[in-house]
């Protein structure tokens, strides 16, 4: 069987040596458009913030380490086309155009990242970070920057502007929107985050959309919606990313909303045609419908699915819930389900609770405040969470995935054993405060 993996990113790679540790005759080919495979792209924001020593860190195998695997993959290739009726792809490699057969095709195209439609994006000294060689172009532009602007306060946008003030640069992040990190937390905990953001040196502007970047060849200032404009030697867009969908629409698979439909066996409308990662639509675990999950961990998840699928065993990806957690600094943040905002949207009444208590015994020293949103249904069943504190904010994240994918109400987790021990948790933990609060709000 040939099986050619179109995209080196999580997706594509993981689904590679998956397929591999099922099938040991499988010809595998990965063709990938940049020069790295198997490397974290999470990680390139520590890197820059100096937490990480170099980017040759968090690449974890080069290319070449595949050949062991019987694993071929050819880096620097631009797929250009796909023959879903004769099952053959077209490349260009070192300036040549190559054809692969295949008996089976995965699309792990990924996304571009969005670049707003404004003057001056193409100013010098004007980034978007997909991948290790942006990261670099970054890493080597601050050295001789000052003042730095990052558009889009989500996580990744958070975490560049960060590492920038680590740096040393006088750091500006905006966002359209009146909060930071829109889509996962409610304002009044994106508050907190704002008002740590400040504290780390970092000017933080919202609801103001920039509409123009300013200066001779390169980035010197941006302007706003309101005519103030800022200093900028540099200028990051975290504005989100894009579906590619240029190969899947030629080889004619069905494409949704945002991006590439497939069933829960990754399988597109073209049959032997998979998709993984960003460039593919999931099913919403609350509301049945689909929605995008551009997490690494869903490509992780995803590519395990599809290998199974793909070597004929039993196989099924499951619902996402967007569970999600990052660190600036001291403070561990995290959130997963829907939001109060997102619920009402979706014409589900929410019921929620808010409460602040410690991530270890209040005697203990060192004990730290943990910020916990728990968000409920009309019924009592738990459909979101929002965790802000300096430690622990991982685990417990993990374990309202858990209780939202099994359905449980407030009532059910707040009768859930937990352990316990001074140094790392309160002898009733925060969750189950959280969930007894909100559970009062029910007869």
């Amino acid at each position: 069987m040939k099986v050619v993996i179109v995209g080196g990113g999580a997706g594509g790679i993981s689904t590679a040596s998956n397929i591999r540790k099922i099938d040991k005759n499988a010809e595998i080919t990965v063709l990938t458009r940049d020069e790295n495979v198997a490397y974290s792209p999470c990680a390139i924001p520590y890197v820059l913030a100096g937490k990480i020593e170099s980017f040759d860190d968090i690449i974890m195998r080069k290319p070449e380490d595949y050949k062991d695997k019987n694993i071929d993959v050819i880096i620097e290739a631009e797929v250009t086309e796909v023959d879903s009726d004769k099952k053959t792809i077209s490349y260009i490699k070192d300036g040549s155009v190559n054809k692969l057969d295949y008996d089976k095709l995965v699309l792990a195209t990924g996304g571009n990242p969005f670049v707003p439609p404004m003057d001056g994006v193409d100013l010098d000294g004007v980034f978007s970070i997909r991948n290790i060689a942006d990261g670099v172009k970054v890493q080597e532009w601050a050295k001789d920057a000052k003042s730095a602007l990052v558009t889009g306060a989500g996580l990744i946008g958070i975490e560049i502007a960060h590492a920038l003030v680590k740096l040393g640069l006088d750091v500006t992040i905006t966002e359209m929107l009146p909060q930071v990190v829109p889509r996962s937390f409610d304002k009044d905990m994106a508050d907190i985050l704002k008002e740590y953001l400040e504290l780390e040196g970092i000017n933080v502007v919202l609801g103001q959309p920039i509409t123009s970047l300013n200066g001779d060849g390169k980035v010197e200032s941006a302007c706003f919606g309101d005519g103030t404009c800022i200093d900028a030697d540099m200028v990051i867009l975290a504005t989100g990313v894009r579906p590619e969908l240029d190969l899947a629409k030629m080889a004619g698979c069905d494409v949704g909303r945002w991006a590439i439909i497939v069933n829960e066996h990754m399988e597109t409308s073209v049959p032997d045609i998979y998709a993984v990662g960003d460039c593919v639509e999931s099913k919403d675990l609350i509301l049945g419908s689909n929605t995008i999950s551009h997490l690494g961990t869903t490509a992780v998840r995803q590519s395990k699915t599809v290998a199974r699928a793909i070597v004929g065993r039993k196989a099924k990806f499951n619902p996402v819930l967007n569970a999600m957690v990052s660190k600036i600094g001291n403070l561990e943040f995290g959130a997963v389900g829907f939001t109060t905002s997102f619920a009402q949207q979706n014409n589900i009444k929410p019921v929620v609770e808010k409460v602040e208590a410690l991530t270890r015994a209040r005697y203990y020293p060192n004990a730290k405040p943990m910020d916990i949103k728990v968000i409920c249904d009309s019924e009592g069943v738990i459909i979101g969470c929002q965790i802000i504190a300096e430690e622990r904010v991982a685990e417990r994240i993990d374990t309202m995935t858990l209780a939202i994918t099994e359905g449980l109400t407030c009532f059910d987790l707040s009768n859930v054993e937990f352990a316990y021990a001074p140094p790392v948790s309160m002898v009733t933990d925060p969750l189950i405060l959280a969930v007894e609060e909100v559970s009062k709000k029910f007869r």
